[in-house]
């Protein structure tokens, strides 16, 4: 029934903030049914809402450390998140909104637009010249998009009342009308998850190469996510409670048909994306001028390089404070905090390759999955000096039909059965390669 439901925002049930950034707030929700009524005393049906002034996230970081994990009962309740984008300069008619706000459009599945009660017609173009991306389990995806009218949501006068609009607030400047942004809702972000659980080497590295497998799937869709951070990470955990990683928020991506990876870098008045401390060497540094070009096709990718130490226990080398701080425009390699003993040595040579200076020198993603790939379940074809075609093609083999066999007998949540499944289809022949030389000439180099 949902498949007819959710293009209006009076068909939700909105709960409590679940977050908010810059340019957003985000609710906890649910398809307005009769019996959510009986099933949450602290809501409300939206109309009729009224603030909750006690409510205050602070600090984006504050409110990160401070929340605690959503348990499974809450998000039971409530399986949704509204994200309620604030509109100040974008006007009031849904198509000057939705071009506006086109980036936040990127992740949205192919109905998200389509309904009945929906802000555009089938003959518009769904995305307005952005690309469209195709659904992968470390890619957040936006299943409902529509405008309506700003409604008081809960700790509105709290937490955004300069961006509300006169009818709500005599000193707002805000517009009457929106952008709402339905998505699945998750237990809490990657920062909320590693302030309070510790993981052991094995799930850092599959953290790791969950967030390399979503960054190549932008990579190959011409993509550029531009604001990689731990906020912008949400989290859950699967059956055998291993993280499962989604990357989220793409109001700062790089999705133009026309221009791919490569932007045209005029003048300082382009966009070169968000979050200045995560910004690779090559963005950050570029000089505007004619004919100058910043390519992004590895920049997401030093910006995992930055979150792997966050994930590995570390504190953030591009997030420090005094003389501990790295600058991503100045740092030198030999730079960079060591990374613990615990921390397996072919994951500190991937970290310490995506960390590159160079972009040239730089892995890419898909490499530096596949290794991460062949470190953890390959390395009975990696014992010998040297690379055995034969060998490789065993291997393949039975990793495939051990794929498919638990994708079909066991439990599909299973992060480890899914990041099978993205290598084997995304699986080239010289990429492959690529990553089992590299394995191999550093674990030589190193004895």
């Amino acid at each position: 029934t949902f498949r007819w439901q959710g293009f209006k925002l009076e068909e939700y049930l909105i709960g409590q903030p679940i977050g908010k950034g810059c340019s957003a707030a985000v609710y906890e929700a649910t398809i307005l049914l009769s019996s959510n009524y009986q099933s949450s005393e602290d809501s409300k049906p939206l109309e009729g809402k009224t603030p909750d002034t006690e409510w205050d996230h602070g600090s984006d970081i504050q409110a990160a450390e401070a929340k605690p994990i959503q348990t499974n009962q809450q998000r039971a309740a409530f399986p949704l998140a509204i994200k309620m984008m604030w509109n100040i300069s974008a006007g009031s008619s849904s198509e000057a909104i939705l071009s506006t706000m086109r980036q936040e459009l990127v992740p949205a599945s192919g109905s998200a637009l389509s309904g009945e009660y929906g802000t555009v017609a089938c003959h518009r173009r769904p995305v307005f010249g952005k690309k469209k991306l195709k659904p992968h389990p470390n890619i957040i995806q936006v299943i409902r998009a529509f405008t309506s009218s700003v409604p008081l949501l809960p700790g509105a006068y709290v937490d955004y009342p300069d961006v509300l609009p006169l009818s709500l607030n005599p000193s707002g400047i805000g517009h009457s009308r929106t952008l709402f942004l339905v998505m699945k809702n998750y237990p809490c972000t990657l920062r909320q998850y590693l302030n309070e659980k510790s993981s052991d080497a094995h799930l850092s590295t599959l953290m790791i190469l969950q967030l390399l497998e979503g960054v190549d799937h932008l990579v190959r869709h011409g993509i550029a996510h531009r604001d990689l951070k731990s906020d912008n990470i949400l989290v859950e955990l699967d059956s055998a409670g291993c993280p499962w990683l989604v990357i989220t928020d793409f109001g700062c991506c790089l999705a133009d048909e026309n221009i791919g990876l490569r932007l045209p870098f005029t003048s300082w008045y382009v966009d070169r994306g968000g979050n200045g401390c995560l910004m690779a060497p090559e963005v950050v540094t570029a000089v505007p001028g004619p004919g100058v070009l910043i390519d992004y096709s590895k920049a997401d990718a030093w910006a995992v390089g930055a979150i792997a130490y966050e994930i590995l226990g570390l504190c953030n080398p591009f997030y420090g404070q005094g003389r501990s701080s790295l600058e991503s425009r100045s740092y030198q390699e030999d730079q960079l905090p060591a990374l613990p003993d615990t921390v397996n040595f072919d994951v500190k040579q991937v970290v310490k390759m995506l960390l590159q200076r160079d972009p040239n020198k730089r892995l890419s993603a898909r490499v530096a999955a596949n290794v991460l790939h062949l470190s953890l379940w390959g390395e009975n074809i990696l014992v010998p000096k040297s690379l055995n075609l034969d060998k490789m093609i065993g291997w393949l083999l039975h990793q495939s039909a051990a794929t498919l066999l638990m994708n079909g007998l066991v439990d599909r949540s299973r992060v480890e059965t899914k990041m099978k499944t993205c290598f084997l289809a995304n699986l080239e022949y010289e990429d492959l390669w690529e990553a089992a030389f590299l394995l191999l000439s550093w674990r030589n180099h190193s004895v």
